[in-house]
């Protein structure tokens, strides 16, 4: 189970390269569709992503992975484009680092050193930062989170709560003014979920989440379900979530009925 209380982390700076037409840190879609071969796996012709906390919800293989990944530039649009804190991402994905963080649902896909405060400093010497200081950063930020003594832990002998932490402070590291999240507490215990959720809530970034954890993304701003990589319903959590229960439960009523 994670330990580490919540803090809120120091404002993160402002963009460079803005365009004036979409704020910093929000996030725009424009006509936007994604194609594999002959299938259409996402289809938004207009969407704006301004709220601090936004959910995204959808049975598996609904286009919720593929909508992060298109806001972080690990996958680019067929057609349209995808503006995030003014930058479209076909045209500057070697910037959108500095200003999008992702955290994968397994730490293990994400975690790339052997040590904690090795992971946690990586992002910060990719930005031009020594060594040296980097690590009194990594430091400094696991101090910050209750986490003095980490630093020269094995990730390998982290508990799997402890692992998604690092993850996590691993993408604040770096101050981006989005974090993405693609269902960060899929493997974990509930006392851990709620550890981390506290934390995901104190932030001060834009919080974009692909989640089934319906209790948590019930005090989000938004919630976006997608349906077959379609925006089915988009709105507040009070009107989106029952919706989405109520088709999860008739989907599998039908399901017993044929069964």
């Amino acid at each position: 189970m994670v330990r580490c209380m919540s803090s809120v982390l120091q404002e993160v700076p402002s963009a460079a390269g803005i365009n004036e037409s979409v704020p910093v840190g929000k996030i725009a879609f424009e006509s936007v569709e994604v194609w594999r071969a002959n299938r259409q796996l996402l289809s938004v012709p207009a969407l704006h992503l301004d709220a601090q906390r936004i959910g995204v919800i959808g049975d598996n293989g609904s286009g919720k992975s593929t909508m992060l990944r298109l806001i972080n530039g690990l996958l680019l649009p067929s057609r349209g484009r995808v503006v995030v804190a003014g930058l479209e991402t076909a045209r500057h994905r070697k910037e959108l680092p500095a200003h999008v963080g992702f955290v994968f649902q397994n730490p293990d896909h994400q975690l790339i050193f052997p040590t904690v405060g090795e992971e946690i400093a990586f992002g910060l010497t990719e930005r031009g930062m020594s060594g040296r200081q980097a690590r009194q950063q990594a430091l400094a930020l696991l101090e910050q989170h209750g986490c003095t003594g980490w630093a020269d832990r094995n990730v390998n002998e982290l508990s799997g709560g402890q692992k998604q932490l690092v993850c996590i402070l691993a993408v604040l590291a770096t101050e981006p003014s989005i974090v993405l999240m693609d269902e960060p507490f899929s493997s974990l215990d509930l006392p851990t979920r709620f550890v981390l959720s506290r934390k995901i809530m104190n932030l001060p970034q834009q919080i974009v989440m692909a989640s089934h954890d319906l209790e948590l993304l019930a005090r989000f701003d938004r919630v976006i379900w997608l349906d077959a990589g379609r925006i089915r319903l988009d709105g507040s959590p009070a009107d989106v979530l029952p919706a989405y229960r109520g088709h999860a439960m008739m989907a599998a009523e039908a399901d017993l009925v044929t069964a």
